[in-house]
């Protein structure tokens, strides 16, 4: 039996990401079967975009291989997080979008589970373990959101605001060309919208069965602290 190829789209923003980008984009090739993988990078000087090319799948040759696909890369100037989220769903292709974060790496993923969700949600996110250098760290501050209960329409007390993350997300592209991302953001984009989406009366769900490991990095908005 012939096995379908993934209909979601996966974005991954990128800037000097070299030391996770490969893992984050094997991550996915490990369990999404030949996804559309769009790269939007902004302006990255290290060997991070030498490193994506090392997935690519060239359409000259016949490569049965899951560990190439379809790659698209665009360099950013100007770049805004939602700017490049929404560049990236312009160039997708299928119907369904996945972000996932360059220092993430996806560890449980149940497709036909997540489809079947995106019936009744616009959008599915996911759980995030903190990771530092290699040793699982205790979830406070912004991770404490993150627990192992399905969730509509997450509310933080934290931040008095509903909560969404893009660390590890899925779409149906449609809403997302419908209410794109704010573009003059320099954070937090995914929770403004997910404020805008509620006032428009459609539904999320936070879904802890969808989980990556979110790695340390030393600029990280995320992260602060650790242990």
């Amino acid at each position: 039996m012939v096995k379908k190829l993934s209909p979601i789209s996966v974005i991954i923003r990128t800037r000097n990401e070299e030391r996770w980008i490969g893992h984050a984009i094997q991550s996915v090739l490990d369990n999404l079967l030949k996804p559309e993988i769009i790269i939007i990078d902004n302006n990255s000087t290290d060997k991070t975009l030498e490193i994506v090319r090392q997935f690519l799948q060239d359409p000259l040759l016949d490569n049965k291989s899951k560990n190439y696909t379809n790659i698209k890369v665009t360099s950013l100037n100007d770049y805004t997080p939602g700017k490049a989220l929404n560049a990236g769903v312009k160039k997708s292709i299928n119907k369904y979008i996945m972000i996932i974060s360059a220092h993430c790496i996806l560890r449980k993923y149940d497709e036909k589970k997540i489809i079947k969700d995106l019936k009744n949600n616009v959008c599915v996110f996911g759980n995030q373990i903190p990771v530092w250098n290699g040793k699982k760290i205790t979830k406070r501050y912004i991770w404490s959101h993150f627990g192992e209960k399905r969730k509509t329409n997450l509310y933080s007390e934290l931040e008095n605001r509903y909560f969404l993350h893009n660390a590890i997300a899925i779409y149906t592209k449609s809403i997302l060309k419908k209410f794109p991302f704010d573009e003059n953001l320099n954070g937090k984009e995914d929770r403004y919208w997910a404020n805008t989406i509620i006032k428009k009366k459609y539904n999320y769900l936070y879904e802890p069965d969808l989980a990556v490991e979110h790695q340390y990095t030393i600029n990280g908005n995320t992260w602060k602290g650790i242990g």
